[in-house]
């Protein structure tokens, strides 16, 4: 692609989301979310493979749903309460059409069965845009919904957990894996949303940073696939020694920074009384780990049948950038310990 267009499609790209974060008014923060899909579809499709404009296609049509959707909320709330501003969403069916659009473009379970399918049509960077930056403007938009659906948000939260750790149970294409991680994680923050906005904050940035560092694992091996995970050692044996704690992390085992926004969401959802939730949720994360270890057994622990000039690709220069990798991995590692200043900068 031209890099001058590039550019000018990762600038639309923010711009779109610093836009909703920065709107008050519900069409000023539609509009954001538009120009968030308009400026990632021509990256999706950038290939010109089949898969690739199927992935742009569908994410088209349902973030055109999810944005009718939440414009119908909005002018039905504006005609009832008859003003704009975005807090002040009184009466309970806006607030739950507006939950509902926002969960259908994130990819909440039970509307999350689009988001598999257009991650596994996408390259790796795209699909890692797609499951990091993407999520902020309706995290930002559902963060500030006031609180007259805590019920639905537990639902889809919990529902999320779910789906996210069975539909991973049975796959084999690392992209779709990903996207049920994602679905897992998003159930995780939206439990907590209504009780600890600080904590879905949290939970979203440390998903973020143990995303990216996955993604970039996968995408400096070229790997696509859990058959293709065995030739990992070949290429970066270093990195691949470190991969299955990236897994780990996701899956939130301590010592590994992904347990910090478990287990205070755990706690504080034991707080609120809500102790059947809390283990429900804690039993469906032993889903989600089920294939983490699955993909840190295929990666480490089984050898690919390569010749003699296939097990030398470590001893070559690499030509990536491997700074973000090498940044991202040790924060998915090491940030656990950093849970008391982390809790007291975002109670600031």
């Amino acid at each position: 692609m031209n890099p001058y267009i590039l550019t000018t499609l990762l600038f639309g790209i923010g711009l779109g989301t610093t836009t909703t974060f920065a709107s008050s008014h519900w069409l000023l923060a539609w509009m954001g979310l538009e120009m968030n899909t308009l400026a990632i579809i021509p990256l999706m499709a950038q290939h010109h493979h089949p898969r690739a404009v199927e992935a742009a296609t569908k994410y088209f049509l349902i973030q055109a749903a999810g944005a009718a959707m939440l414009l119908f909320a909005s002018t039905t709330n504006a005609w009832l309460t008859g003003q704009w501003d975005l807090l002040q969403v009184a009466h309970p069916l806006p607030t739950s059409l507006v939950t509902l659009a926002l969960a259908l473009k994130m990819g909440l379970a039970p509307v999350h069965s689009w988001l598999p399918e257009v991650l596994q049509g996408l390259d790796l960077t795209t699909g890692l845009i797609l499951s990091t930056w993407q999520k902020l403007a309706p995290f930002a938009l559902l963060l500030q919904t006031p609180a007259t659906n805590t019920t639905l948000l537990i639902i889809l939260g919990l529902t999320s957990t779910l789906v996210g750790g069975w539909g991973g149970l049975n796959q084999t294409q690392l992209r779709k894996i990903l996207a049920y991680s994602s679905i897992a994680h998003l159930g995780w923050m939206v439990l907590i949303m209504q009780f600890a906005p600080s904590l879905t904050i949290l939970a979203l940035l440390t998903y973020i940073i143990m995303t990216f560092s996955t993604f970039l694992v996968f995408k400096l091996n070229k790997t696509t696939n859990i058959n293709t995970l065995a030739t990992s050692w070949a290429k970066t044996p270093a990195l691949t020694a470190l991969a299955p704690l990236l897994l780990l992390s996701l899956g939130g085992l301590p010592p590994l920074t992904g347990f910090m926004p478990k287990w205070l969401i755990l706690q504080e959802l034991a707080k609120q009384d809500l102790a059947p939730t809390a283990t429900l949720v804690a039993m469906t994360a032993l889903l989600s780990l089920y294939f983490y270890l699955r993909l840190s057994y295929a990666m480490t622990l089984t050898i690919s049948p390569n010749n003699l000039t296939a097990t030398s690709p470590w001893r070559l220069p690499s030509l990536q950038l491997t700074l973000p990798l090498a940044i991202s991995t040790m924060a998915t590692l090491l940030l656990l310990p950093l849970t008391p200043a982390t809790m007291a900068l975002m109670a600031l």
